[in-house]
């Protein structure tokens, strides 16, 4: 079985984030690049079923030069070979031309499954996987809390407003994890050894029989700083508080 999964560098969400006020664009060199944590996740269920059984698992991203670091690290834990997107017109791209482009680089590796994060922690739009889906004409199953992996198919287990889901599907197929999946392995010495001698492929736009698209069709009109935090009003319980908190939850319009 062909496994790919995706995955995003991002900046470290311990660390402070900011937005680059003259392009609207996130400013990474704010705080330290790491790879996404649910990407991570989406790894980790592809190298489990890859301890037990026989698969190729390749780790592919999207980004800047300096995103190798985190096909590195997924080497590090174990996939076998890492494809890189790579080209400047593809910076500040929208989820759009970014599914666009990775779907493409989906169809060059060829897949039976491509596991992915519910959703990165610097962008959050949740939408990658099924727009994949769309494009490729397989079927999802996305935001899984849990993914088993077989031979013929795909089923898990998604939480609802309602409770939860058990769905299936079969393969070729795209699926999602969230952070509710389980922990990802850490990458050891030998591992990060043996990364050094692994394939990493890079293609460029012109690889993949893309180009001449706008990375975004959105535009940044304008950006602003946020505003420094305010101190919160206190209320003391002298026997009134009750009271007081009702008022202030009804003159903001909260209740």
């Amino acid at each position: 079985m062909k496994i790919v999964v995706l995955v995003k560098q991002v900046l470290d969400t311990w660390g402070e984030r900011r937005l680059d006020l003259s392009t609207g664009l996130l400013d990474r060199s704010s705080s330290d690049l790491i790879i996404d944590e649910v990407g991570e996740r989406a790894l980790e269920a592809a190298l489990a079923y890859k301890d037990a059984n026989d698969a190729d698992v390749i780790v592919m991203t999207m980004g800047p030069r300096e995103a190798t670091d985190v096909l590195r690290k997924g080497l590090a834990m174990g996939a076998d070979t890492a494809v890189h997107v790579l080209d400047d017109e593809l910076a500040g791209s929208d989820m759009v031309r970014t599914a666009t482009v990775l779907a493409a680089a989906l169809r060059r590796t060829g897949f039976d499954l491509v596991i992915t994060g519910n959703e990165s922690t610097d962008g959050r739009g949740g939408a990658i996987a099924p727009m994949l889906s769309e494009i490729l004409g397989v079927p999802q199953v996305t935001y899984l809390n849990s993914l088993a992996i077989a031979a013929d198919g795909i089923s898990g287990e998604r939480g609802t407003e309602a409770g939860t889901q058990d769905v299936h599907a079969s393969l070729p197929a795209v699926a999602s994890v969230t952070e509710r999946s389980p922990e990802p392995r850490f990458p050891g010495f030998k591992g990060s050894m043996r990364a050094k001698k692994k394939p990493l492929d890079t293609w460029a736009l012109s690889d993949l029989g893309e180009s001449g698209s706008p990375a975004a069709r959105s535009v940044v009109l304008s950006t602003a700083e946020r505003p420094a935090r305010t101190a919160g009003r206190k209320v003391v319980d002298d026997g009134s508080a009750a009271h007081e908190l009702a008022a202030f939850l009804s003159d903001e319009h909260l209740i």
